[in-house]
Formats: structure tokens, sequence, C-alpha cells
């Protein structure tokens, strides 16, 4: 699971530096890794506990159900958070440091909200 955090924060960093800055390019980067990792998440871990192919569909979709919730949660989070940083513009337009510390907290959280419903969802199962 490090290894999957690590390389979604390096992949989200990578994006957001060199990525496209496009209204459409820029989002659609990001939500291509987004599912890259939520689906990283569930195949790892119904891998490594060896589940039947009912066991891989639960952890898909927990996965992203988990992980979809999270980034709206982050969203609203934003919203409510941004207005008082008293940026000059956007934060996305800014160049600011505190952007790329979002950036990794926004991957970090991410793996997090495919991976909780997952241990939920193996509580459940014992």
């Amino acid at each position: 699971m490090k290894t999957i955090t690590l390389l979604a924060v390096a992949a989200m960093l990578l994006l957001e530096v060199f990525g496209p800055t496009s209204s459409v390019g820029g989002s659609m980067g990001f939500m291509l890794v987004f599912v890259a990792v939520m689906l990283a998440v569930a195949i790892y871990e119904a891998w490594s506990n060896r589940r039947g192919a009912i066991g891989w569909t639960v952890n898909v979709f927990a996965s992203v159900v988990g992980g979809l919730t999270a980034i709206a949660l982050i969203g609203m989070a934003m919203d409510t958070i941004l207005p008082y940083l008293h940026l000059e513009g956007s934060l996305a337009s800014s160049q600011h440091p505190l952007k790329y510390v979002v950036v990794t907290v926004i991957a970090i959280l991410m793996v997090l909200g495919s991976w909780i419903p997952l241990r939920i969802v193996n509580r459940l199962r014992d």
C-alpha cells in the first residue's frame, strides 16, 4: 500500500508540474490518475488476499465508491478552505507552494478513501 501511495503522489505531482493546463485536459488527466489508483488499491487487496471473482468485484466496487466519496469530500473541504487563504487569483494559477502540498494531500486522502472501505468489507467478511 505504501508503494501505491508513493506512486499516486508522484503521478499527481508530475501531472501538476508537467501536465496540460487546459480546462478539460488537466481535469481528465487527474481523473485518469484517480481511476488508476482506485483500481490499483482494489486489485492489490484482492490479489494479496487471494479473493475469488466475487471478491474482486466487491473490492473494485468498494474501492471506487470510497475513492469517489473521498474526492467529493476533498472538493467540499477545498471550497470551504480556499476563501480563507487570501491568494491573489486562483490556487491553480498562483504557483504557490501550497498548491503542491494540496495535490500531495489529495493523493494520500484518495488512497485512504479507496482503502478504508476495503478494510470495512474485510471486517464484515470475517
